[in-house]
């Protein structure tokens, strides 16, 4: 399967040479031999020619707000509504919120704070790319969230703090996710290490790393995000 990464961020520079960057995260998460994967940096105008160029397009994570007054953000939302039944869509974090936006919804910076740490969402409805999973857990890094629904989309998973958790959109090629199952535990703690006292404060950053040290459930997120993928498109 050719894979589409658009990239709208990047770690903190230093940790980069020990994670990699977003694109290559996501491959350890969800790639097999025989994928081939395409990073289009997006915020530096990398565009990809046609929405049909990969049979996926996967949107990453960003410091970025998508209400930003950003012109690369305008034109991944143009993108997007274009590759919009003609490839599949996965949006995390701040992908999660660039798709709700494009397609009609609102988002907004959060009153609520920080959302960082391992967060759970209970599974509202549920997908034949799903499992019986009652629960999903997964690190966690925002303070934006989607506040107002667009049409047609139905919240699949979500928690009191994350009222949209993860959707699925009317083209049943499309989900997103605000939870960064890309995130391996290691780079979730040197994350949250490298913003304390600077984004937010210790006890929500020693809170949040007392929370990365219980059962990682990525690996579950991950083979829901592969089946869906692999499920044909007139049955997801």
């Amino acid at each position: 399967m050719r894979i589409g990464v658009l990239e709208t961020g990047a770690p903190p520079g230093d940790l980069q040479p020990r994670f990699g960057r977003y694109d290559a995260m996501f491959q350890r998460l969800l790639g097999r031999e025989g994928d081939r994967w395409v990073t289009y940096d997006i915020r530096r105008g990398q565009l990809p020619t046609a929405a049909d160029d990969c049979a996926a397009w996967l949107v990453t994570g960003s410091a970025a707000g998508v209400y930003d007054d950003e012109p690369w953000i305008g034109q991944a939302e143009a993108f997007l509504r274009q590759a919009k039944g003609k490839a599949a869509l996965i949006g995390v974090c701040f992908g999660h919120q660039l798709m709700a936006q494009a397609f009609g919804g609102t988002v907004v910076k959060s009153d609520k704070g920080w959302g960082i740490g391992v967060h759970a969402y209970a599974v509202a409805s549920r997908r034949e790319w799903m499992d019986d999973a009652a629960t999903i857990a997964s690190p966690a890094s925002h303070q934006d969230q989607v506040v107002a629904l667009p049409p047609g989309a139905t919240v699949l998973a979500a928690s009191a703090f994350t009222p949209f958790g993860m959707l699925a959109y009317d083209d049943p090629r499309a989900i997103s996710i605000q939870l960064h199952p890309e995130f391996e535990p290691a780079y979730a703690t040197a994350l949250i290490e490298a913003r304390r006292g600077v984004r937010y404060g210790e006890a929500l950053a020693d809170a949040a790393l007392a929370s990365l040290a219980g059962v990682d459930e990525r690996p579950r997120l991950g083979r829901w995000l592969r089946a869906f993928l692999d499920t044909p498109a007139t049955s997801r």
